[in-house]
């Protein structure tokens, strides 16, 4: 005869205190992590939230050097050039009169006929607010004070999230 293949006597296997055990301990495993990943998302959105503003903020200062005036008086080396546009598209301070104007600026002088350019983009598009996923931005004008709550309409001089929430610094994202 050959030899017997042991009997399964019927005690191997999990008990229900294992498997409870197991779970329970994978439950608390996955209560950490989630906050861990709605911290993490929140954070790549405040990154993504400061490279938008940096961004928009570093056009605004372009087109003021460009379309720069004080008054009457024309500086900035488009605005000379462009004199007509210049008062069209810029405030008497220097800054596009909208946000808008950042998406073309129509050339109408020596620079349209010499270089054949006729428009100066400075923002392909108005970016999103990564927070709210709109482009509603709060604007603050040259003559407002930090903390406006409004948008004189004169010009754009800085902007702002409009999202009510507060960072993980603890800082509102509005004062950004």
């Amino acid at each position: 005869m050959g030899a017997r293949a042991p009997a399964w006597d019927g005690q191997s296997g999990v008990t229900f205190l294992e498997m409870l055990v197991t779970l329970a301990i994978i439950m608390v495993l996955a209560s950490v992590a989630m906050p861990l990943s709605k911290v993490s998302a929140k954070r790549a959105r405040e990154i993504e939230l400061r490279q938008e503003l940096r961004t928009v903020r570093a056009t605004i200062d372009a087109f003021k050097f460009d379309w720069n005036r004080d008054g009457d008086l024309l500086l900035g080396p488009l605005c000379v050039k462009n004199k007509l546009t210049c008062k069209e598209a810029g405030s008497v301070s220097g800054y596009p009169k909208s946000i808008q104007t950042l998406l073309e600026v129509k050339l109408t002088g020596e620079e349209a006929t010499v270089k054949g350019a006729t428009i100066k983009r400075y923002l392909r598009r108005i970016p999103l607010d990564p927070l709210t996923g709109k482009d509603d931005w709060l604007l603050r004008c040259y003559t407002d004070p930090p903390d406006a709550s409004s948008w004189c309409g004169e010009d754009v001089y800085d902007l702002a999230s409009a999202s009510r929430e507060v960072a993980l610094d603890g800082t509102k994202y509005r004062d950004w």
